[in-house]
């Protein structure tokens, strides 16, 4: 159904101050945390180790690249993603931003080799989100790769938030090809992700605070038609307010939810399956969105993920296993002690989507790391991103460091590893061949050789 969408004067009078507060980094900005993600809190569990079950015990380090360094200036990195025998990285908010996506050349994992860098062109911003696919259309032809830009300071007279599209065909030569530019008040795409769909390249974007800073003019979510990189266009996007647990009043961000809490909602994340037919939108609060895509022009919503009244939501990511039926959910909470909540730092959930109308948590997986709440406010105890790789989940967990489990059953979750070298604090990580491939924040890409015999 449709709702109007209606604001409140003394919402909107509040948000005139909008344009000017400095952008947090890639959590929710506007919980007065103040706190940045970065390698400064890596020593709270810096314990050495690689272990695992008898199918990972032979994980080895056999790469640390850093990221070089141009004109003096040392940026730490976000997000990986592999593809093709190249690795892209894209980078955070140190020293100022501004420091692109970085392409590896990945032909020897042991000797990764950085070729390129790209997306560093709009002052004042940071890439942290690079996907990259293979196009075939009537106005593109080649390897697309879409990059997020976020404003590091929406006050900065030329900075702009948006998403890039660069043609990586020639890896060592990536050529501009568009821009999809946002509102200035919006700090940008922070997650995104590209998928193609019986040929047509489409980019889902999630834009935290789009709603709220625009009054409702624009949304959290977009879809984009990307056929043809130079013209990008935006075909959809998601209004919280066609929910019936979403009064119409919503101010984009403050949601009265039917538990009798104030909660934070806004798009942090957004993947598809395979085939592109399903969209999941990382809503915080509002848990994990679940979207027919199957036509693109035509989209529909099928049902969300919900929580506890006692649970923090913060759905931050997600990724699917066995064929698109099973759902991760990564939380990332990292204020464990919330007055009316558990005590604890965000954990996995796992569900049986089949019924995507009524998705059925089948467990949680949690790690020792998620009850030392005596650490304070910190993002080095919550898990962060998630990666399935057959029945292997693969998680990024900032100061715990790179974490797998066996999900064979998803119904119990099985801890097989974890890689923590000294100092590491991951962001990200991504499969490739018999690779593990992480972001390590500060210190650049690691590269995990898996077991050969697997």
């Amino acid at each position: 159904m449709n709702k109007k969408f209606l604001v409140h004067s003394t919402i909107a009078g509040i948000m005139t101050f909008s344009l000017f507060t400095p952008t947090a980094f890639a959590h929710d900005m506007l919980d007065d945390a103040g706190i940045e993600k970065g390698a400064h809190e890596a020593d709270l569990n810096a314990i050495p180790k690689i272990e695992g079950d008898k199918s990972l015990s032979n994980w080895k380090e056999v790469a640390a690249m850093p990221l070089k360094e141009y004109d003096g200036i040392k940026n730490n990195t976000a997000d990986v993603y592999s593809h093709k025998g190249y690795a892209y990285l894209g980078t955070h908010t140190q020293n100022g931003g501004e420091g692109g996506v970085r392409i590896f050349d990945m032909k020897d994992p042991k000797n990764p080799e950085e070729i390129a860098k790209f997306a560093d062109d709009i002052p004042g911003t940071w890439q942290e989100k690079v996907i990259v696919k293979s196009v075939n259309t009537p106005d593109f032809k080649g390897e697309l790769a879409a990059v997020s830009v976020q404003q590091l300071d929406r006050s900065h007279p030329d900075s702009k938030g948006g998403f890039l599209l660069y043609d990586v065909s020639d890896p060592h030569n990536p050529e501009k090809l568009g821009f999809w530019e946002m509102d200035k008040r919006v700090p940008g795409t922070h997650e995104l992700y590209l998928t193609v769909q019986n040929g047509k390249p489409f980019v889902l974007s999630a834009n935290p605070y789009a709603d709220y800073y625009t009054h409702g003019e624009n949304k959290d979510f977009a879809l984009v038609d990307v056929s043809d990189p130079k013209q990008p266009e935006t075909i959809y996007e998601f209004d919280p307010r066609t929910l019936p647990e979403v009064s119409d009043n919503f101010n984009g961000y403050h949601w009265d939810s039917p538990d009798g809490k104030t909660r934070p909602v806004f798009n942090h994340s957004a993947i598809t399956d395979t085939n592109g037919d399903t969209a999941l939108l990382s809503f915080w609060d509002l848990g994990t969105i679940i979207l027919d895509i199957s036509d693109p022009y035509n989209v529909k919503y099928e049902g969300r993920t919900d929580y506890a009244p006692d649970v923090q939501g913060s759905a931050h990511s997600a990724a699917l296993a066995k064929g698109g039926n099973v759902l991760i959910e990564t939380r990332e909470v990292y204020n464990p002690v919330k007055e009316g909540y558990e005590e604890s730092y965000g954990y996995t959930r796992i569900f049986d989507i089949k019924d995507p109308a009524n998705p059925k948590e089948l467990s949680t997986f949690k790690t020792d790391l998620i009850d030392n709440v005596e650490d304070g406010i910190t993002f080095a105890n919550t898990v962060h991103d998630p990666k399935v790789h057959g029945n292997t989940l693969y998680l990024s967990h900032y100061a715990g460091g790179l974490i797998a489990a066996d999900i064979t059953n998803p119904a119990n979750p099985v801890q097989t590893g974890q890689y923590l070298p000294e100092g590491a604090y991951f962001w990200g990580v991504d499969v490739d061949r018999n690779y593990i491939l992480a972001s390590d924040m500060d210190n650049g890409l690691k590269v995990l050789q898996k077991n050969n015999s697997k």
